[in-house]
């Protein structure tokens, strides 16, 4: 990625270069090399050597210039690339061919959704009366504070009776920013701003005139950067008040009958039909959530009788209520989940009653309406709608337009029936609403049609065996025609963690240009991820994460075994969490693969716990503070895998520098270490974005910008089908 200001800066290169710099120079320069210093660490008797431990001071000066000339290489580099520009204009395209609708919501008669004309590099936020009013712009976040500063809406919350919306804005994809309110009849913002906002712009409670908010604490200048996400509170604020008044009410230290972990994270929520607020606690990276209730008349009072109902052994992800019936989601001794049915006042989970029953699907999500209980499952990579009735526990499955995924949006309790979004990698998402009286699902016509084509495209969905036999769902996408002779650029994607599914359809407009010049893309249902519920997450998980890039390496090896493509044509991408992946599938085994893109990755886990983002991901990952937890991260650590001497793939590592989830300095050491020790002569290059963070918030043109990046650098890698890697003029 790059901002645009860094890129006008370094376009004089560029152009001084662009004629002469062709593939065979281009492999007699270098990026600057990182001087080594190694630091050994002794774990449990173990020791280990890490050569760029100083990289891990983003402030220094040494570290900010050696960041700064790696970028201006990479940017160098790749803007040199002949295809680079046409891709871009393609990207350009297909991304402003129509009008972006998204996270559509209601109150009442009002309909709220984020904007984003094709003209435009960010989402803002609108209002209707009623599904054929006139729209009205309400939040531009570019707008709100006028401070030179590029914002992004985060997260935004209506009140219950459509009057006020409160949001979250932050600046340059830091993701942690401020709280505003707006007026949603005049327009105009209030007096309220909340700073150090992370977790979403809060939950109104029902008197439309209060929210509750989870806020970080107050760090010092010089506070450890792992303390950043720790003792975190929720607070009520009363509009028109002013927010350092304001009392916390729920997490670290609040409440001395609540044993609080400093690391969990606290929400309260609420909904006009309960008498009752609900607060939870959740690690971040877990399903599972530990939940207390509250009289909802009891919120003012100093010292609030919070009663748990729920524990983290439990096992429950999420609940519903309706009246005095409490519904879980739980994969407690079911690990595909089910929902089961108690009493809010005394819940007795043991003898709950089964509503919807596990079976091959998984259930990922439930939404309690005035008529009935409506339930999301995952199969195959399809997600279908159920509609529960409440008397009789009869599963209907909704009719839908077409087979793809469907997913509920956010809906209110007291109306009948529901509004869903359906997708399919074909067809272009579209927003619904079905009629429980009727029977019927109709458009509501919000998402206006993507005109962009994706006929020529076809996909199919298989499985894959991987090395112990587990089967790894494999969704495989191309242009219709294809001749599978091993020739094929291939880019495989995969993530596996936190038990996030990865194969169900989207409709990737942004897919377009690579597959339109041949390419194959693939996503890979790697354990770890959800594809088959919480199983195949702790399938991936601390002590089974090798079974992670095991999985990922199986898939690589059916497709070349099949010539969909060949190692020489194969690329690998993965970002975040999925870095894990990237960074020990090509240490593990750099000859399969062509070329990998590693964007925002976590590649050396066993320093992740000293970052800020690291001690919420502890019980993801572990923590080297026993020895089986050093052990694990040990494994999953592909930073100290790389090896000098090797003939390591053609890597692009991406990072932004306001990257609030995975420190900068984790893709820098990375890339230190692969420049280092790689002897195949492929290019290692390391791009920064100076006004981006983990990718959230960043504008449609630096999104394309770094997706036309990273197709040119593939297309020259891996090649086009019939020719060589390395062609850079083949079909460009």
């Amino acid at each position: 990625m790059t901002t645009i200001r860094h890129f006008l800066e370094t376009m004089l290169i560029v152009c001084a270069l662009s004629f002469a710099f062709t593939t065979t120079t281009r492999a007699q320069t270098a990026p600057p090399a990182a001087p080594v210093r190694e630091v050994t660490d002794n774990y449990f008797g173990q020791k280990i050597v890490d050569p760029y431990r100083w990289m891990e001071d983003n402030k220094s000066d040494e570290m900010q210039s050696w960041m700064k000339a790696q970028a201006t290489f990479a940017q160098t580099y790749l803007q040199a690339l002949p295809g680079q520009n046409r891709l871009l204009k393609r990207l350009n395209e297909v991304s402003s061919a129509s009008i972006s609708v998204a996270n559509i919501r209601q109150r009442g008669k009002r309909f709220f959704y984020e904007r984003r004309a094709p003209d435009e590099q960010d989402f803002k936020l609108y209002v209707r009366e009623g599904l054929t009013g006139v729209e009205r712009l309400l939040i531009d976040p570019n707008k709100v504070l006028n401070d030179g500063k590029r914002y992004s809406l985060n997260d935004w919350q209506i009140s219950f009776d459509g009057r006020h919306v409160s949001y979250l804005i932050s600046a340059g994809g830091s993701e942690t920013g401020e709280i505003h309110v707006v007026d949603v009849v005049s327009g105009k913002n209030t007096s309220d701003r909340i700073d150090r906002a992370r977790f979403g712009a809060g939950s109104w409670l029902p008197d439309g005139k209060s929210i509750f908010y989870t806020r970080l604490q107050k760090l010092t200048e010089n506070a450890p950067s792992a303390d950043r996400y720790q003792k975190s509170r929720v607070y009520r604020h009363v509009l028109g008040t002013d927010a350092e008044s304001d009392e916390a009410i729920f997490g670290f230290d609040v409440n001395p009958n609540i044993a609080f972990d400093q690391k969990l994270i606290p929400f309260i929520t609420t909904d006009p039909s309960w008498n009752v607020a609900v607060a939870y606690l959740s690690t971040g990276v877990s399903p599972s959530r530990e939940f207390f209730v509250a009289p909802l008349d009891a919120m003012s009072k100093k010292q609030i009788p919070w009663r748990k109902i729920i524990a983290f052994d439990d096992e429950v992800g999420s609940v519903a209520i309706y009246g005095s019936n409490l519904y879980l989601q739980t994969y407690k001794n079911t690990p595909r989940y089910k929902i089961v049915r108690t009493s809010l006042s005394t819940p007795d989970l043991p003898n709950a009653e089964t509503v919807f029953s596990p079976g091959d699907a998984v259930v990922t999500s439930l939404s309690a309406q005035l008529d009935a209980l409506y339930v999301q499952t995952l199969d195959g990579g399809n997600i279908r709608i159920w509609r529960v009735d409440y008397k009789t526990k009869k599963s209907v499955p909704l009719k839908l337009p077409f087979e793809g995924a469907a997913s509920l949006t956010d809906n209110e309790s007291s109306a009948a029936g529901i509004y869903f979004e359906l997708v399919s990698w074909t067809r272009p998402r579209a927003h619904f609403r079905y009629d429980p009286n009727s029977g019927i699902v109709v458009p509501t016509h919000l998402v206006p049609p993507d005109p962009v084509d994706m006929s020529g495209i076809e996909f199919i969905n298989i499985k894959v065996k991987s090395y112990d036999g587990a089967m790894i769902p494999l969704v495989i996408i191309y242009k219709k025609g294809l001749k599978r002779d091993g020739t094929n650029p291939t880019l495989m994607a995969g993530y596996g963690a936190y038990g996030v599914e990865y194969t169900s359809p989207v409709f990737d407009t942004q897919s377009l240009p690579w597959l339109e010049r041949g390419g194959v893309m693939v996503w890979a249902g790697i354990r770890g991820g959800g594809e088959y519920g919480e199983e195949w997450h702790q399938a991936g998980f601390q002590k089974t994460k090798p079974n992670t890039w095991k999985d990922f390496i199986a898939c690589a090896e059916y497709l070349i075994a099949e010539k969909y493509t060949s190692p020489a044509h194969l690329a690998i991408r993965g970002g975040s969490a999925g870095g894990i992946l990237i960074s020990n599938a090509i240490a593990e085994r750099p000859e399969l693969f062509g070329a990998a893109i590693n964007n925002v990755g976590i590649n050396d886990t066993l320093r992740y716990e000293t970052t800020s983002n690291g001690v919420p991901n502890i019980q993801e990952f572990g923590s080297t503070t026993t020895e089986e937890g050093f052990k694990t991260l040990l494994a999953m650590d592909g930073y100290l895998k790389i090896k000098k001497g090797v003939k390591y793939p053609a890597v692009l590592l991406t990072t932004g520098i306001n990257d609030p989830r995975v420190e900068p300095w984790m893709s820098a050491k990375m890339a230190a270490q692969l420049q280092a020790a790689s002897s195949s002569g492929k290019p290692v290059l390391l791009s920064v974005d100076y006004d981006a963070g983990h990718g959230r918030g960043s504008t449609k043109e630096q999104r394309n910008k770094q997706l036309a990046d990273e197709y040119a650098f593939l297309f020259e890698q891996v090649g086009s089908p019939g020719a060589k890697p390395g062609n850079t003029n083949e079909n460009r």
